[in-house]
């Protein structure tokens, strides 16, 4: 059997597990623009986590949402099920998804807390938590059978560079894993989640049209990253590898190091404000005598 045809066959028999991780902040540039787009936004990801469903019965999806102040699985939810009246024309599991979702989702706005300023989404905890989500399905997979795992993560917030270590610790939990990180932004370029993208070989994706949003998605991101190399997906923008300082969570082009914990600082300190290590501070550099010429004997 070729190499094409056995990975053909093993992602056909194996299951493929989906994560989405959706930003609802409403903080968010397009939402405070237009709370409508919260709406359209929602719409398009039942829409696209249906068609994952509809690929393969031994498909599972799990959708989470991400704020300002907390996170929260919209699908599944074991605990309580939502009654269903049977709609004419429509798959019961995908009846499922729509009402599970946006009752949750409903719940989760109307007891969030009031923002007084813009606030940062917890991206970094979602996908933490997501992680999470896969290794319990993971160890719970029957004998013989591979799960392929991936989360997209869907956003249209600001960088969040104070959440830095947070991100690096899920880009490289997912990377050893072999779970892929997938990224649609909504509104800005996000050099953070572009670095998790490139670090798991995942695809990013800025969308230039909400409208079209749920194209972009069955387009990009509904084929398995197993797939992908035979499409014709857009080309990788190139990846801003810059540091966050520790300091102002800022990224940099030129920092300090710390030898011992590996901080990055913006500024030189005598102490790392992380390991409270304390350096030696730098003299100036000794100043080398001239040589006095020996006379020669004569």
């Amino acid at each position: 059997m070729e190499p094409e045809q056995a990975a053909s066959t093993e992602t056909e028999s194996g299951i493929d597990l989906l994560v989405i991780v959706l930003d609802t902040n409403p903080s968010q540039h397009i939402v405070r623009q237009n709370p409508q787009n919260l709406t359209q936004i929602l719409e398009a990801v039942i829409a696209f986590g249906n068609a994952h469903l509809m690929q393969k019965a031994q498909n599972k999806l799990a959708v989470i949402s991400c704020a300002h102040h907390a996170t929260n699985f919209l699908y599944p939810q074991p605990r309580r099920q939502v009654e269903l009246r049977q709609i004419d024309g429509q798959y019961e599991a995908f009846s499922l998804v729509e009402k599970t979702v946006k009752q949750q989702l409903g719940s989760i706005l109307m007891n969030a807390p009031r923002l007084g300023s813009p606030c940062e989404s917890l991206l970094a905890g979602s996908m933490a938590m997501a992680l999470c989500y896969i290794s319990r399905l993971q160890r719970n997979v029957a004998a013989g059978v591979k799960m392929h795992s991936r989360i997209l993560v869907l956003t249209g917030s600001n960088e969040c560079s104070s959440q830095y270590m947070t991100f690096m610790n899920v880009f490289f939990t997912a990377q050893k894993l072999g779970i892929t990180i997938d990224t649609c932004a909504l509104d800005k370029t996000l050099s953070l989640l572009q670095q998790g993208c490139d670090i798991t070989t995942g695809q990013f994706l800025k969308v230039t049209q909400l409208d079209g949003l749920l194209q972009y998605l069955l387009w990009v991101f509904l084929p398995a990253p197993q797939m992908r190399h035979k499409l014709v997906l857009p080309p990788p923008p190139k990846v801003d590898y810059r540091a966050s300082c520790f300091c102002h969570r800022e990224l940099i082009d030129i920092g300090y190091v710390c030898s011992v914990c590996l901080s990055v600082f913006c500024k030189y300190s005598p102490i790392c404000t992380t390991c409270h290590t304390i350096f030696k501070t730098p003299g100036p550099l000794p100043v080398k005598g001239k040589k006095k010429k020996k006379d020669k004997q004569m």
